[in-house]
């Protein structure tokens, strides 16, 4: 076997070669990772960025959802508002309506009640005359009523016709006993107890018992009834007053021929 020796020099000078060429190698590989590092940050940077671009274009579409919804809901609201203001509207235009009707029933009615209190003076001026000055009382009431501008037209009327019920109804179907101060059949004031039994009879009997009288409507005056009827009257009124049951008689107006 042959052995061939590299002069040391020569070796020396091959390892310096080859180390020189590792170095040149390792350099650019260096830069390299290096330059690979930096592009993953700034990847990584800008992967923030797009994910921080992402979350916020998010947040606005909801946002954006929301105030849609909420432009739908307004819509619905306005609507509805409009409705209820178009309501209010025929409302109001049906209430100024119905107050110049209210004017012209107003002008309407105060004539009319007017004249309902003046017929209810003279009919009881031309009544049977029972309680003749409660009556009239009653109907000046009115009349001092419709001056008044605290009490509406509809509260007169109500008062008007009640106070027509009271002389038709009342009146008219139920019977008194009360006291009072007449001119008797016999031309004299004095204090008597009268009997009403509706508008049928009207008759008075003295407190002495002396003297017993009717009205009579037809002549408009009052007649003395006979003596014999004093007492029953006496006792028909007695019993009247405790309401016990008793049958007594008074003297009615014939019935009028058709």
């Amino acid at each position: 076997m042959t052995w061939n020796f590299i002069h040391p020099s020569r070796l020396a000078g091959a390892i310096g070669g080859l180390f020189c060429v590792q170095l040149a190698v390792a350099q650019p590989i260096g830069e390299l990772y290096q330059a690979g590092e930096e592009r993953i940050l700034q990847a990584q940077a800008q992967q923030g960025q797009i994910d921080a671009i992402v979350d916020d274009t998010e947040d606005d579409f909801e946002a954006y959802q929301t105030l849609l919804r909420e432009i739908e809901d307004l819509e619905i609201y306005n609507n509805l508002l409009r409705a209820q203001v178009n309501g209010q509207r025929r409302e109001l235009n049906n209430l100024y309506t119905s107050i110049d009707e209210v004017g012209l029933i107003e002008r309407q009615v105060l004539p009319l009640m007017t004249r309902m209190i003046s017929g209810l003076e003279h009919f009881i001026q031309l009544d049977v005359p029972f309680l003749v000055d409660e009556r009239l009382e009653r109907a000046g009431r009115l009349r001092a009523l419709l001056v008044r501008s605290d009490v509406t037209a509809a509260e007169q009327f109500r008062l008007v016709m009640e106070a027509w019920l009271i002389e038709m109804e009342d009146y008219g179907t139920t019977g008194e006993i009360y006291t009072d101060e007449i001119v008797t059949a016999d031309g004299v004031g004095r204090e008597v107890e009268l009997l009403r039994i509706g508008r049928l009879a009207l008759v008075y009997v003295t407190p002495d018992g002396s003297q017993a009288g009717a009205w009579n409507q037809a002549a408009r005056e009052w007649v003395i009834l006979p003596a014999e009827m004093v007492d029953a009257l006496r006792e028909g009124i007695d019993a009247y007053k405790t309401s016990t049951p008793a049958m007594f008689v008074v003297p009615v107006p014939a019935p009028e021929e058709g």
